[in-house]
């Protein structure tokens, strides 16, 4: 295409149509992010522990990435089902009313298969002043 015989209005309306498109294909190869948010933080009376309580969404096709805690966390799948792999256990499909558990410091990654978003309950016995998830590389 010889862009100098469309004239500038037309130039410069190409190159916006082809910015929208590159921008929205970005947008479209981009998987669904993972929502997590604090709901309770509240120091505990076992030293140096905080309780954490978080809602886990994980829309469909969505992955955490492999990942530890410096604490112990208790789950319960509220809605949804996820796969969840962890560090020297198969990895099991978890549907609405199932509960797990993860150890400190164990490698794990929940992901969503389905086809609605899943929702997780979950609760930390956390090391105070510790970022509460590590990603694993």
């Amino acid at each position: 295409m010889n862009f100098a015989r469309l004239g500038p209005v037309r130039m410069i309306t190409v190159f916006a149509a082809l910015s929208l498109a590159g921008t929205l294909s970005m947008h479209a190869q981009q998987a669904p992010a993972v929502k997590r948010t604090i709901v309770l933080k509240q120091d505990m009376s076992i030293p140096e522990r905080e309780g954490v309580m978080a809602l886990v969404e994980l829309p469909p096709g969505a992955s955490e990435g492999k990942h530890t805690h410096p604490a112990e966390v208790f789950a319960f799948v509220l809605e949804g089902s996820i796969s969840l792999e962890n560090e020297g256990s198969p990895t099991v499909t978890l549907k609405a009313g199932d509960v797990f558990h993860i150890v400190p410091g164990k490698v794990h990654q929940a992901t969503n298969n389905g086809t609605v978003t899943a929702k997780l309950a979950v609760v930390f016995v956390a090391e105070k002043g510790k970022p509460l998830t590590t990603p694993v590389k």
